[in-house]
């Protein structure tokens, strides 16, 4: 059960970073990027219900440039697709990506990221998502993030985080 379980994981992680790679690939053909910040979120404990399933998130960006304030974000991702078991205690971190370094401003996370989401966990799992989008395409979370969590869960399908900053 555990081998076959690795060998799940593994085949979700190696399609999703392969997607993944492919896509960057050609994002970088066209634009270049400067790195802004990072986004670390928390996500809610959930059951998956075959078809999909929606977890909340509590999310904190921190920008590099200094003197920036950390921002909070609250919002939930949902997926779509094949997704089993229980999860807790789940993390979700990226880098935050602009076309250019001046071209940050607060609240500017808000918005709709959509890609494609993989993840497997018998104890302390892995996965791997694959999002672009946001607030009026300016900035982007860098297209492959890495998760962790423990429980019982397999996932594979389409997600979509939905991200609002929080005031104060």
């Amino acid at each position: 059960m555990m081998h076959a379980t690795k060998l799940t994981l593994g085949a979700a992680l190696l399609s999703a970073t392969a997607f993944g790679s492919t896509a960057m690939a050609d994002d970088n053909e066209t634009v270049d990027h400067a790195e802004i910040g990072s986004l670390s979120c928390d996500v809610g404990d959930g059951t998956g219900f075959i078809f999909g399933s929606t977890r909340e998130l509590t999310c904190t960006f921190n920008p590099i440039e200094e003197g920036l304030e950390d921002e909070t974000y609250v919002g939930e991702i949902n997926r779509w697709g094949v997704d089993i078991g229980k999860t807790q205690n789940g993390q979700m971190s990226w880098l935050v990506l602009a076309p250019t370094e001046q071209e940050y401003y607060e609240g500017g996370l808000n918005g709709s990221y959509k890609g494609v989401s993989a993840e497997a966990t018998v104890g302390v799992g892995a996965g791997a998502n694959l999002m672009t989008g946001g607030s009026e395409n300016t900035l982007a979370l860098q297209p492959l993030s890495v998760n962790t969590q423990t429980g019982v869960n397999f996932a594979v399908g389409v997600g979509e985080i939905n991200l609002q900053r929080v005031e104060g």
